[in-house]
């Protein structure tokens, strides 16, 4: 053998040593952490959890990467064939490197195609690869073919095509299930050849998305269909009528924060479901269980098309009230802000025009004066895009913003406590802040609390009068009407309820309130009376499911269950339900607040065509500050509330409160669901009185409806709010006993319903200014000062 022919295989041997040697050092981790044999048999991908409603629609998702997996029967064979004839058309063939296509690439310098095999680049995503320079990309290479091989060895041909599919990007969207829902709204095995075609092209890159590049998407689209010409995938014929084919982009939607079903609700979820995280762990990671990347399934109570009617009702109803303290800002505008200022230049410093300018170190004078600069921009409107263009300062657009009134509007099942629809602000676009959850003055929606524990504690019927005149509550007076304790609830007479608090006690409330599941702060100062707390939408929902509910008090639920990305149960919820009153209480109660309905302040319910028995209590605060209506049928229980985020703007003339600035949307929500058929509402049309109840005369409708006509004098329909703690009682030095001149101490055992019914009631056709042989005090012959408090 010849010198030069001997040197010659010195060479190919020692370089194919050094291949050998480099490759085994691939192997072992020396140029970069390898998966092991271990996480090659069952890899992991981040996956998105995903949220359902209880009528099985997806709502959206928590994600670190927007990927949900789907198993191999649940692709499109459309989807296989283009995929193979495109990228690896012997991928059945080969063993996870592909020699032919290797030399290729090499003489071909990659102009007829890569040689990367579908199996080589899911080792490429699985080794998060793919950037570098030539020696950095020579390496990986290698560890690409080393992996490529191991997972050829320990998947099938399908596995692996499908781990590929899984894990693939589609610009933000990873896996073929979101890239099929966001631009085709389809499930991948209903994607037809020419949808195929296009997610399968985009691969290439996201030149050829069809939103942003329609004509570059086309061309590509018809080059995977002649590719799946040449793989034998489809005739001539057949490829030469797809390439006719168009681009249907019209039913993409981007999956993001701000579409998708009840966002508000997504949101407070995700608070609660990070918690669950931290006290839940994954047996097969021995770590707890991540939110955004072990693509949990959770079960949510909400119910899709009440979901679409209660945000319906929102858009109904705001853009009315909205209209009429546009009017009023017109002209009071500036007096309503005299004063706050403070409140926009905090908005300014929160803002990422001032933090940026802060950042750039230019002084505070020159970026307070750049707030005053007109700017084009676009801001929330009340219209089909809820946006419009327009030029203004951000000044005056902080000011424009804070003064749109807010809402939240939630129903929930009284009995199951099973949350149907959540709605926490006029648009989750542009206001993130979630109304539902905030603490809101709650004016008159508190009183029917205070009447129950008259009814329960103080054994007081619907028809038991509460006297009229001058009354003190820790320094505070108030002079008022009386009559019937049903016409006092129905009216919203403040000074019944201010009377009722002295009977029963500021402590005795605050307990009883805290039994009823409300949790936020309470003071124990006379001004619960009128709802001077402020207490978040869904403790007063909780504590209204009494109502409905027979006396039993039932937490709102919001989950059903939660499952891993397999499918296995990891936990279910029920809600928590506690008798907190009796049955017979409940409906006293039930058949006062009808009265409310059908003849005191919201009474405008009634034309809203809804077929049930109707009970609630509308609320105010002063000024119309917050507008509220908490109402019931007997299945569903629904509340909402009205104001801006700044207490200081508000509707204060003209308005009726919370009969007009809420109770609509109660009423358009509750007209939708009784006339769905698709919902079921409406097999239990009226309130069922309890055995013990029955034929007693005291609850009869005509008696009810007298009751409810009872008074003193003709109620002022205008709403005179809450006022505050601070305006009512002072507390002594240890905060326990308050200045109650109608009862040293809160009530502690309940008298006898027997000896209270033996009170005189007023005569239905008698003048109470000459009652006076039954002792009632006359009215005055101005109007009560306080009268009200819707």
């Amino acid at each position: 053998m010849k010198r030069s022919v001997k040197i010659l295989w010195r060479v190919f041997g020692g370089c194919l040593l050094l291949f050998v040697l480099i490759l085994l050092c691939a192997n072992f981790g020396v140029f970069g952490k390898m998966p092991s044999l271990q996480k090659l048999e069952n890899p992991e991908a981040d996956l998105a959890s995903e949220v359902y409603s209880v009528d099985g629609k997806l709502m959206g998702k928590y994600y670190a990467e927007n990927r949900s997996e789907v198993k191999y029967n649940e692709i499109s064979p459309n989807v296989i064939h283009a995929l193979v004839a495109t990228e690896d058309v012997r991928f059945e063939e080969h063993s996870g490197i592909d020699a032919k296509a290797i030399a290729r690439a090499v003489f071909t310098l990659g102009l007829q195609g890569g040689g990367s095999t579908i199996t080589q680049q899911l080792a490429k995503m699985m080794l998060k690869q793919g950037h570098g320079n030539i020696v950095t990309r020579s390496i990986q290479k290698l560890k690409e073919w080393i992996v490529a091989v191991k997972l050829e060895r320990n998947f099938t041909k399908e596995e692996i095509i499908t781990l590929y599919l899984n894990r693939a990007a589609w610009g933000s969207n990873y896996g073929i299930r979101n890239a099929s829902r966001t631009y085709f709204q389809k499930e991948p095995k209903d994607l037809n050849i020419t949808e195929s075609a296009v997610l399968v092209g985009m691969l290439k890159g996201f030149i050829y998305d069809p939103v942003r590049h329609p004509e570059k998407a086309f061309a590509r689209k018809n080059t995977v269909i002649d590719q799946m010409k040449v793989a034998s995938y489809l005739t001539e014929a057949e490829a030469d009528k797809l390439k006719k084919d168009t681009i249907d982009i019209s039913k993409y939607r981007k999956l993001d924060e701000d579409m998708g079903i009840a966002p508000y609700f997504r949101m407070v979820l995700g608070d609660k479901l990070r918690d669950w995280c931290k006290t839940h762990k994954n047996p097969k990671a021995g770590e707890n269980y991540d939110l955004y990347r072990d693509g949990l399934h959770i079960y949510t109570t909400i119910n899709s098309v009440m979901q679409q009617y209660a945000e319906e009702s929102v858009e109904q109803h705001m853009p009315v009230i909205q209209k009429k303290l546009n009017y009023l800002l017109k002209y009071n505008g500036d007096k309503m802000w005299k004063d706050h200022e403070n409140i926009i230049e905090a908005a300014m410093r929160m803002s990422e025009r001032w933090k940026n300018m802060k950042e750039d170190g230019i002084s505070e004078d020159v970026i307070r004066k750049s707030f005053d600069v007109t700017t084009p921009m676009k801001v929330f409107a009340w219209n089909k895009s809820h946006d419009i263009d327009t030029v203004m300062t951000p000044h005056d657009s902080i000011r424009y913003q804070k003064q749109l009134l807010q809402t939240s509007f939630v129903a929930m099942d009284p009995r199951t406590g099973e949350v149907k629809c959540w709605v926490g602000g006029i648009d989750f676009k542009w206001f993130k802040f979630d109304h539902v959850t905030a603490e809101r003055q709650v004016g008159s929606t508190f009183k029917p609390l205070l009447y129950t524990l008259a009814v329960q504690d103080a054994g007081y019927t619907p028809d038991t009068y509460i006297p009229g005149g001058p009354l003190t509550l820790g320094g505070k007076t108030i002079s008022t009407a009386g009559g019937a304790m049903t016409y006092c609830l129905a009216k919203s007479l403040n000074g019944a309820a201010w009377h009722l608090m002295g009977t029963i006690g500021p402590k005795r409330t605050v307990e009883f309130a805290r039994q009823c599941g409300i949790k936020a702060p309470l003071q124990p100062y006379p001004s619960l009376a009128l709802g001077a707390a402020e207490i978040p939408m869904l403790e007063m929902l909780r504590a209204y499911t009494m109502f409905p509910n027979k006396g039993y008090n039932t937490e709102p639920l919001m989950i059903t269950r939660i499952e891993d990305k397999d499918g296995n149960l990891l936990q279910q919820f029920t809600s928590e339900t506690k008798q907190v009153i009796s049955e017979a209480d409940a409906y006293t109660m039930v058949r006062m607040m009808k009265e409310v309905v059908l003849s005191g302040t919201a009474r405008s319910l009634n034309n809203y065509n809804i077929p049930a028995d109707k009970a609630g209590k509308t609320g105010t605060t002063n000024d119309n500050t917050d507008g509220w209506f908490i109402g019931y049928t007997p299945e569903l229980l629904a509340g909402t509330w009205v104001g801006c985020d700044d207490p200081f703007l508000r509707i204060y003339t003209g308005t009726s409160g919370g009969n007009e600035m809420a109770l609509p949307k109660w009423g358009y929500f509750m007209n939708k669901v009784y006339g769905s058929s698709k919902l079921g509402y409406g097999k239990m049309p009226k309130f069922i009185e309890p055995v013990q109840l029955m034929n007693n005369t005291l609850y009869s409708d005509e008696n009810m409806n007298r009751y409810a006509m009872q008074g003193d004098t003709a109620h002022n329909q205008n709403d005179q709010g809450s006022g505050n703690a601070d305006d009512y009682a002072t507390p002594d030095d240890n905060n326990t006993e308050i200045a109650n001149p109608s009862t040293t101490e809160d009530v502690k055992q309940t008298p006898k319903k027997t000896e209270e019914k033996k009170e005189v009631k007023p005569s239905a056709t008698t003048s109470p200014a000459l009652d006076e042989k039954n002792k009632k005090p006359a009215t005055k012959t101005e109007k009560p000062k306080d009268d009200g408090g819707y």
